[in-house]
């Protein structure tokens, strides 16, 4: 995979991108299973989480990326934020990443709230002053102030979250990847992550969005993107998008139906 430069309009250009991982058919748990399968021959699976996808984001840009579980768009994120190594095409960023993956990604549940702020923003890039002098703004956005000095193992998934997320939209970043952001935490601080997410935008920064919240995305979406079985189904005005993927959830909803009649 190759990260170069691009054309000044984009921030991230993804060629021919494609991902696959190894599926074996049969599952030993146990030392006795071992032991019985040992001289059968194994078969295997490969799956393409992605398949030979290519699209461009400008700079500035709110891009949302939808489509159901298993669609390849975690996988997606992770390439982009340099987590998975893709196994062909390239990926072409011009800008600093601020990722906001999957609950747990880059933080450490045997530390405190407190050193895990500082490791997190440390990974992104930030020095120790910095941290020092936005560390209480990140700790004020996070709402985690009684518990900062607790394990981060004993935090809900929700309090994970807000400290997650107050830390990737303190890093100053150029580039914010987000992966169901809105998916974990209480309806107030969903409210208040779509609100920086508009003053990012408002101030240039790029955004990728991960959702399963169709109406966040063709409300603050500049374009989107579908994907299915790991290939691009539909991409372009993001409310165009949104009706392609619920016509086609429909679609696939009532196909299911006449199967039980």
């Amino acid at each position: 995979m190759k990260y170069q430069n691009i054309p000044s309009e984009y921030a991230i250009s993804v060629k021919g991108l494609s991902k696959r991982f190894v599926i074996p058919h049969e599952r030993i748990n146990t030392l006795k299973g071992a032991f019985i399968h040992a001289f059968r021959r194994k078969t295997f699976e490969t799956f393409y989480a992605l398949d030979a996808v290519s699209f461009d984001i400008k700079r500035g840009e709110c891009f949302g990326i939808i489509g159901r579980n298993g669609s390849g768009k975690s996988t997606l994120l992770k390439i982009l934020a340099g987590v998975y190594v893709a196994d062909s095409g390239s990926v072409s960023i011009d800008g600093r990443i601020s990722p906001f993956l999957e609950l747990g990604i880059g933080f450490n549940p045997e530390l405190s709230g407190r050193d895990n702020i500082y490791l997190n923003a440390t990974v992104l890039g930030l020095s120790k002053k910095t941290i020092d002098e936005k560390f209480d703004s990140i700790l004020a956005f996070s709402e985690t102030g009684r518990f900062i000095d607790q394990k981060l193992k004993n935090y809900s998934s929700g309090m994970q979250v807000r400290l997650a997320f107050s830390v990737a939209i303190h890093a100053n970043r150029d580039i914010l990847i987000m992966d169901e952001v809105l998916a974990v935490g209480d309806t107030n601080f969903q409210a208040k992550c779509l609100q920086e997410l508009h003053n990012l935008k408002e101030a240039g920064k790029t955004i990728v969005l991960v959702t399963h919240d169709i109406s966040a995305v063709e409300k603050h979406c500049d374009r989107a993107m579908l994907i299915e079985e790991g290939k691009i189904a539909a991409i372009g005005e993001a409310g165009i998008v949104v009706a392609e993927y619920m016509k086609r959830n429909m679609s696939r909803n009532m196909s299911e139906v006449a199967k039980l009649i």
